[in-house]
């Protein structure tokens, strides 16, 4: 069974000088949720248009579902769905009426009351686009990515800005989905989300794939187990160095006077943290433990946060 997406050795430059994306490449199961994460101007944006076949790739080659886009863009344009960061809607226009516009560009599409059923719509069918709130106005641009009856979704950061219950309405709604057989393909500024929903994920940097697997998988091998957390005050200004000596210590990172350590077995680490920390005359502002995150991971990788600016 070929990939449901696969791109190989995929390029785009701007103007000739700006590299989005150098050499990315990466394949995609049937059934699969995939994350594409990365701080901005990562090139995720660039990579995800160009396999919607939204822009045309500088060189490199992309199959969706066995197919080009070169050969075959009309037959793929029934098979995916794709909602962006930001759909404009006609605010104008019901939210039936809005399902239904966009179910008449299909061949195949699904009935608009199965649609306002599986994205919780029902009571707003009739309400005009412009009174919906963020999370209802969400997702109804879902809506219309799924009204296609898409063998594979393109979802561009769909929960940015959503209050905590729409963002799990719309996880169940991606879970659903993908529970019929569909594809998904992700990118969002949401660890917890990237961890939740996300059989393989990419963390992608520079237009470049930096790691690649499961959340747990790249747990265990780039960020430790455990993290402790710990600030000093007093005479406590000791380097990096030292707290990486410490035993079962993977790693080390310094955020704004909080020292994180990436560690295997905490309870060698404690107390010989503490023993330091006495050597040294210094006295514990706060110590902490905690299991290791998919947010431990890509600060390790990228030395920033993925929500920074």
């Amino acid at each position: 069974m070929p990939a449901a997406v696969e791109c190989r050795d995929l390029r785009k430059t701007y103007d000739g000088k700006v590299e989005a994306v150098r050499g990315l490449s990466l394949a995609i199961q049937p059934g699969e949720c995939f994350g594409l994460l990365g701080p901005n101007g990562a090139g995720k944006t660039t990579t995800i248009e160009i396999l919607e076949g939204l822009l045309e790739p500088t060189s490199g080659e992309v199959s969706i579902l066995g197919r080009s886009w070169k050969t075959n863009a009309r037959e793929l344009r029934e098979y995916i769905g794709i909602s962006l960061q930001e759909t404009r809607l006609s605010e104008k226009l019901t939210v039936r009426e809005t399902i239904e516009l966009f179910a008449s560009f299909y061949t195949q599409p699904r009935s608009t009351d199965e649609v306002l059923s599986a994205l919780q719509l029902n009571e707003k069918s009739d309400a005009l686009v412009g009174k919906l709130s963020g999370g209802q106005k969400q997702r109804l641009a879902v809506a219309t990515a799924l009204v296609a009856s898409p063998k594979v979704l393109f979802l561009d950061e769909p929960t940015t800005g959503l209050d905590p219950q729409s963002r799990r309405q719309l996880w169940d709604i991606i879970r659903a989905f993908q529970g019929e057989g569909g594809t998904v393909l992700l990118t969002t500024h949401y660890m917890d989300e990237a961890e939740r929903l996300c059989d393989r994920l990419a963390i992608v940097d520079h237009g470049q794939i930096i790691a690649e697997g499961t959340p747990a998988d790249l747990i265990e091998r780039l960020g430790g187990h455990h993290v402790v957390e710990f600030a000093l005050s007093g005479n406590g200004h000791l380097d990096n160095a030292t707290w990486q000596s410490l035993p079962s210590v993977d790693s080390v990172r310094n955020e704004d006077g909080v020292i994180c350590l990436n560690v295997r077995e905490p309870h060698r680490t404690i107390p010989a943290l503490l023993e330091k920390v006495d050597q040294q005359s210094a006295q514990l502002e706060r110590l902490n433990t905690r299991q290791a995150s998919l947010e431990d991971v890509f600060v390790n990788l990228t030395g920033r946060h993925l929500r920074e600016d």
